[in-house]
């Protein structure tokens, strides 16, 4: 111990490493920088380690020795100094943060990450929901002090009567209060997580109430409404029809333009800032859709009379209310379309899957949409339109379930 002299220290050369004793020594590089280490072995990983006590220029030969001495004095509790002196560092951050509020963070995060945001509606709902649930609970609270009780604060007042906007509410939260771990501001589990810790304070959504999924006309109705329906000569009928014969999400086809159908492939492309998976979805026309479509201009395919501008979901819904007294909806007939190929016909169930552009994790999907299935999904929506399109000098022919059976899998085997 204490081998050095305040001499030895100034006359040390590059290269030299100079022991003190005790793990301590003097490293000098080849520039002349020197520096104070202290070397031992973590009671942790039982590891070698180096920590750095600061230059000589800083740290005085005494100065060194006295925070050596503090090392070792950890060691001997079974403390790795390193991992010491990071978690003190992390709790004087985490006291300087103190002043920051949860609203403050919370707006400066969500200004940092909406612009990777698909739309204004996305952002908005972020800033409602907390600007209504969320602030005026813990909006003055440092975002270091947000706990357990007050996120329960946060979900309790609406998890039962808006159990939807509870949920999107808690995850938010969850985001925020890990960012803020991420910067340094926190420490500590996140008290806004479900799985093993809110989920024991609350009941599920699903629990709270049941799920309401948009009416679909049951698939038997189909040839009926279908034939009703290609009476009506409205560009908004069209649209609907295009919509039913193709599967797809009134946000795909509403604003379909003309360069996006390859008429000589038969194949639609919608690109990828429209699909909600967020990638291109190319979908195989039949001919009863490419008879919809016409000869397709470059602008909207389906643009209102009056305005010129894509046409609104709810025109879409008077136009079934005309022509149907089932209730249903423009998304429920994705529903329709997938209970008839599950019901009526033997498809696998990922080509139907991905007719329906669904984001899969399973393997055997996933393994499909690598290749793209796409001469299966043309058989599938071939069927899908000859189902809809059944009728015997413009009228409607009404079918036995084992009947509807038959005429799928004629379909299919064209």
């Amino acid at each position: 111990m204490h081998k050095l002299t305040a001499l030895k220290v100034k006359n040390a050369k590059p290269g030299d490493k100079l022991s003190d004793g005790g793990g301590l020594r003097l490293d000098v590089d080849r520039n002349g920088n020197r520096n104070w280490i202290f070397r031992f072995t973590s009671p942790v990983t039982r590891k070698e380690r180096f920590m750095g006590l600061g230059p000589v220029d800083d740290v005085s030969l005494s100065d060194a020795r006295a925070a050596a001495q503090d090392a070792r004095n950890l060691l001997r509790q079974g403390i790795d100094p390193i991992e010491h002196r990071h978690a003190q560092r992390t709790a004087a951050k985490v006291e300087a943060s103190r002043s920051i509020t949860f609203n403050a963070y919370a707006e400066q995060f969500i200004s940092s990450r909406e612009a990777g945001w698909k739309n204004d509606k996305h952002r908005q709902q972020w800033r409602n929901s907390l600007r209504d649930y969320a602030y005026p609970h813990i909006g003055n609270m440092s975002v270091a002090d947000v706990d357990t009780a007050a996120v329960m604060k946060v979900l309790r007042p609406v998890w039962m009567s808006k159990p939807e906007t509870g949920t999107r509410l808690r995850g938010r939260v969850e985001v925020i209060l890990s960012a803020a771990k991420a910067e340094g501001l926190r420490t500590g589990e996140n008290p806004a997580l479900w799985r093993g810790h809110i989920d024991q304070l609350l009941p599920s959504k699903k629990k709270v109430r049941a799920v309401k999924h948009h009416a679909a006309l049951p698939y038997s109705e189909m040839t009926a409404f279908m034939a009703s329906v290609r009476t009506d000569r409205s560009v908004t009928s069209k649209l609907l029809r295009f919509i039913i014969l193709t599967a797809a999400r009134y946000s795909e086809a509403a604003c379909a333009e003309g360069h996006e159908i390859d008429r000589k492939r038969r194949l639609w492309t919608v690109p990828a800032a429209r699909m909600k998976g967020g990638r291109p979805h190319v979908v195989p026309l039949s001919d009863a859709a490419l008879d919809v479509l016409g000869e397709p201009g470059h602008g909207l395919l389906f643009a209102s009379e009056m305005t010129g501008r894509p046409l609104s979901d709810v025109a879409l819904a008077n136009v079934i209310k005309r022509h149907t007294e089932t209730p249903a909806t423009t998304h429920g007939f994705r529903s329709t379309f997938r209970d008839w190929a599950g019901d009526m016909t033997t498809f696998p169930r990922e080509v139907a899957e991905m007719a329906l552009a669904h984001v899969v994790d399973d393997e055997t999907e996933a393994a499909y949409r690598r290749g793209t299935a796409l001469e299966k999904r043309r058989k599938l929506m071939d069927a899908w339109a000859a189902y809809c399109s059944r009728s015997t000098s413009g009228k409607v022919v009404a079918f036995s379930g084992a009947d509807q059976g038959r005429e799928a899998r004629k379909a299919m085997q064209k």
